[in-house]
């Protein structure tokens, strides 16, 4: 039996579909009934409806320990798939407590339930920031605690930790250390508002670089990993590292829309989290942009991907052909 946390987002329902295809035994966690209806969606959007009703759901939380523990029973291998992205800053606390003690809680009941083996679902946002002589930024690239980091990166940082515990205590994982994923089916949360906005004329675009990589790529390094000796490793899943201009471009090109054709220059966002920040206090909404966000949109860090490439010999997606997939099935 293998059980999925986060069953209900991006990496968690695409990892559910090609489990039960595999005809794999799946156990999966939900906090609220209307959330499954995402991951049911997208087993409608590739015609794969008659096998939903294979997953084994079960209503938790991973930050409330009685209702999890049902969940562990008579398992072998967990994929820990949940988590919380924010970077609206008044958000903190919360991702402290899901992404930190909620795989505190998932790494004890592997421990406790003898689980064979755990993956770990992490970030870039996780891994160490480049120096003055190091341009490449990989898997063994330390954590600088004195430069700025998001609080989500921090969340997940000490995520990490918790998994590293694990370890220490006789536990099998590993971890992966996916770049931003672009996947079909959730246009309206995390990666797929670039899909959305820019469908909707979104007239803006920076310069600064990330890392890319499609969400089959992610699973089925994920499955692999999870297959194989590998123990005790983190790796970085990542397909190319793009700038956001290059990225926004191609997904206008595939939506047949506007291409945006403004630049965003550093001290427009900067303008425009002091902006967000005012408003957001005035009317008590949700923040939009953070002043660590801004500054992202104009970074160039570059992630490496040359250890998961060499451990499996394996060639990714280009970035390009994993957004017309994306376009393509969402029309």
């Amino acid at each position: 039996m293998i059980v999925v946390t986060g069953g209900t987002g991006l990496v968690g329902a695409h990892l559910l579909l090609h489990l039960v295809e595999n005809e794999e035994s799946i156990r999966a966690i939900y906090r609220e009934p209307k959330s499954i209806e995402k991951t049911k969606s997208l087993f409608q959007l590739y015609h794969k409806e008659t096998l939903f009703s294979r997953i084994d759901w079960i209503q938790a939380d991973i930050i409330d320990v009685t209702s999890l523990a049902i969940a562990f029973k008579n398992v072998d291998y967990v994929y820990h798939c949940a988590g919380l992205i924010s970077y609206d800053p008044n958000d903190e606390d919360l991702l402290r407590k899901v992404n930190i003690e909620g795989t505190a809680n998932v790494v004890n009941f592997c421990i406790d339930y003898k689980i064979k083996k755990l993956c770990h679902v992490s970030s870039i946002a996780a891994l160490g920031s480049s120096g003055p002589n190091q341009n490449d930024i990989t898997e063994e690239t330390e954590w600088n605690p004195e430069i700025q980091h998001s609080d989500y990166a921090i969340s997940k940082y000490g995520a990490e930790m918790e998994i590293w515990r694990g370890q220490q205590e006789g536990l099998n994982v590993i971890i992966v250390n996916p770049g931003v994923i672009f996947g079909p089916g959730f246009w309206n949360q995390g990666s797929g508002l670039f899909f959305s906005a820019i469908k909707k004329g979104f007239p803006f675009y920076t310069n600064g670089s990330t890392a890319f990589v499609g969400v089959t790529d992610v699973l089925k390094i994920m499955i692999q990993l999870m297959k194989s000796d590998i123990v005790g490793e983190r790796f970085t899943i990542v397909a190319e590292n793009l700038t956001f201009k290059n990225v926004i471009f191609s997904i206008a090109e595939n939506l047949k829309v506007k291409k945006p054709k403004f630049e965003a220059k550093p001290w427009m966002t900067a303008l425009g989290w002091r902006i967000d920040l005012f408003f957001s206090t005035i009317f008590k909404t949700k923040r939009k942009l953070s002043k660590y966000s801004a500054n992202s949109l104009h970074s160039h860090d570059f992630i490496s991907n040359e250890k998961i490439k060499n451990a499996l010999n394996y060639e990714f997606q280009s970035i390009n052909d994993v957004i017309k997939e994306v376009v393509s099935l969402q029309k």
